[in-house]
C-alpha cells in the first residue's frame, strides 16, 4: 500500500476527484481517502510515481 500526504484535499468533493484520477490510472486500485488528515492511501500495482502523477494532474500534487 502506498500512502500519500495531498495539502489540497479539503472536502469528499476533492476526495471524489482523488479517486477518480487513480481509477483513471489504475480501474483495480483500492482508495481510501481522509480529507480530515489530508492523506490518501492506495492499493495498486502502478508505480509510486505514476500514481503521484495522476495526483499532479489532477490538481493535488502529493508530498
Amino acid at each position: 500500500m502506498t500512502e500519500f500526504q495531498v495539502p489540497r484535499m479539503k472536502c469528499g468533493g476533492c476526495a471524489g476527484t482523488i479517486t477518480a484520477a487513480i481509477k483513471a490510472v489504475d480501474p483495480q486500485a483500492v482508495v481510501e481517502t481522509d480529507p480530515a488528515s489530508k492523506r490518501v492511501s492506495v492499493q495498486s500495482t502502478v508505480s509510486e510515481d505514476a500514481l503521484r502523477a495522476a495526483l499532479e494532474n489532477a490538481g493535488y500534487p502529493a508530498q
